[in-house]
This record gives C-alpha cells, structure tokens and sequence, in this order.
C-alpha cells in the first residue's frame, strides 16, 4: 500500500443468528462492488448467538473479543450487531448504509501514515506463510486469513428459511507486534482452497485502536 494513499478498513461484527444482520452484510457487499480499492472489510462472526437457536459456523469467540475490545475503547455497555467500526475510530450500526457510505468516503481523503506491504504463499497443507514489511513502530500488525463470500440457508433462530449472503469473512486472524518485517502463519480451512481466500493487513496503534495502515493481497 502506497502511504499517501487514503484506506478505510471496515470490520463487520455479525451472525446468522441475528435477523437485523443481513441488510449489514448486504452493505458491505455493496461497498465493496463500488470502492475495488483501498477498501478492506472483515466480516467478524461472533459467537453470542449461537445458543439462541441457530449457531453460526463462521462464529469464533476470538471475534466476540475483538469487538468487547471495541466496546471498552467506544465506553459502550454492551457489545451489539451488527456494528460496523471503520479505522478503529468510529462505530455505528451496521446496516446504516449513509453512515457507512459518509464514513468511508471520509476515510478515503485522509492519508496513511505508514508503509505496509504483504506476500502470501500456501503450501499444499492449507498452511499459509505471510511475509511483511513495515515502517510502523508502538503498533499492532493484524494478519486475517479472508473468505470471499459463502451463502447458507438456515433452519432455525430469527433467520429461519432464508439464504444468507456473506463477503470477506475472518476466518483465522493472527495479531503480532509491528516489527519492521515477519513472517505469520495462517491456516485455510479445509474445505476451502487458496483461491477462495486472500489475506487483508493492518496496522492498528495499540493503545486508541486507531488504523493507521492497511493492504491485501491474494495467496500464490
């Protein structure tokens, strides 16, 4: 990623389980077919829906985490979806696409600050290596393993009877502190191959979560 260029990453929190999810996850698809570039969304399933009839296979309690982490840094009393949080700065619910579509724009005139570029390699074990450079310092490097899109129909909970459509879904992410290059290891799911999959990056400082860098790229 050139470090003059503007970015906006966007991390989803979602679940199948919740019926005010799919027009979210309708708006990030949507985002994405409009801005092809220096746009990264990570959908994050998270996993406290999973006892309220219909448990989300892309959930993770890593993901569930991530967002508590958010909900300390925004003063909010609970964690909710779905929520969008773009650059690590700003929050809101996630299917107001106005305020998705203002908040990005926004993102995208302000520069980054740091340099950040990834290569990624798959061996035939569905092991991914990915290798990064960095000028960043006092931050935290998160590497996050991407699926490009999944459809499910659900039997049971809020959603029952329809066919859910998903983009950029987290489905293995590493955090490391940035040092000026590394490697992290990731793996692919095995009902998945490289080419269902790419990696996004980011740079996010440890102590206000503010993104200060962000890149993607497709595993070889």
């Amino acid at each position: 990623m050139n470090a003059d260029k503007g970015f906006a990453v966007v991390e989803l929190f979602t679940s199948e389980g919740c019926s005010s999810c799919p027009p979210a996850d309708n708006a990030v698809t949507k985002l994405l077919k409009e801005h092809n570039s220096n746009v990264y969304v990570l959908g994050y399933h998270v996993d406290y829906w999973d006892n309220l009839g219909w448990r989300d296979i892309f959930s993770n309690a890593a993901y569930t985490q991530v967002q508590r982490n958010y909900a300390k840094t925004f003063k909010l009393s609970s964690v909710y979806t779905p929520q969008i949080v773009v650059n690590g700065t700003e929050q809101f619910v996630g299917s107001d696409e106005k305020k998705l579509n203002a908040s990005v724009d926004k993102s995208l005139q302000q520069a980054s600050v740091v340099k950040l570029s990834i290569d990624v390699k798959a061996d035939d074990d569905h092991e991914v290596t990915v290798h990064y450079s960095t000028d960043a310092s006092n931050a935290n490097l998160h590497v996050a393993l991407i699926q490009l899109s999944a459809e499910n129909k659900i039997q049971r909970g809020e959603n029952t009877g329809a066919t859910l459509h998903h983009v950029n879904i987290v489905r293995d992410i590493k955090t490391v502190p940035a040092t000026a290059s590394g490697n992290v290891a990731l793996k692919i799911p095995g009902n998945l191959t490289a080419a269902d999959c790419k990696v996004i990056a980011f740079i996010q400082d440890a102590g206000d979560n503010k993104i200060s860098g962000a890149t993607e790229a497709g595993i070889n």
